[in-house]
């Protein structure tokens, strides 16, 4: 419906819609989808594996170390945040030195969480617990890996991305590759944002 100019009685130019600026590329977003739909799907049958046998995913969960977890978890979310500080950096179309600082940042935030990672699974290992010592653990041990998986793929997209901050001019198709990548990690994050507590800390 038009508005009509209370002065000239004649319609007023609509105002043009703004339009929505969907980060990265159409392909980055089937594949962040796909990778988080079969998420779901395994976050549901562990979910019914523990309704099945409360009692015994409860007794073995206690025996998680919730401290490295949560270490992890801030490691990841300074990550992201320096991945969107990357983002904003390149944008801007003058702080590209400061785009890579940041992106060296939440690189080695990343090979912190490994690092802790491995000293999660030495410290069970020691233990002697394996994925065969009980159901939890073996889902304690796919999900968590296959997590960690993801989470090396996503240091190589932070290298792409570092290598793309280094070069004098970034066109508008390598800037939508520059924010998939950081999409990318981002779903790394947000992955482990619902795995952390669905592990280690519901009861």
């Amino acid at each position: 419906m038009a508005v009509i100019d209370p002065v000239t009685d004649a319609p007023a130019p609509s105002a043009a819609p703004k339009q929505r600026h969907i980060p990265g590329e159409l392909g980055v977003w089937i594949l962040i989808f796909g990778d988080m739909s079969v998420f779901a799907v395994l976050f549901c049958v562990f979910l019914n594996a523990r309704r099945s046998n409360p009692a015994q995913f409860a007794h073995d969960q206690a025996a998680l170390n919730a401290n490295f977890g949560a270490i992890n978890t801030v490691l990841l979310l300074v990550s992201s945040l320096c991945v969107v500080m990357a983002v904003r950096a390149i944008r801007s179309g003058a702080h590209q030195a400061l785009a890579r600082r940041f992106i060296v940042s939440a690189w080695l935030c990343g090979v912190g969480f490994l690092v802790i990672k491995a000293l999660e699974y030495g410290e069970k290992i020691s233990h002697g617990i394996t994925p065969q010592t009980s159901e939890f653990f073996m889902y304690y041990f796919v999900l968590t890996g296959l997590h960690a998986f993801h989470l090396l793929i996503g240091l190589g997209v932070l290298g792409g991305l570092f290598a793309l901050a280094r070069k004098p001019g970034m066109s508008k198709g390598k800037f939508a590759f520059f924010e998939g990548g950081a999409c990318f990690w981002h779903m790394v994050d947000l992955l482990w944002i619902v795995l952390f507590p669905l592990i280690f800390l519901v009861r």
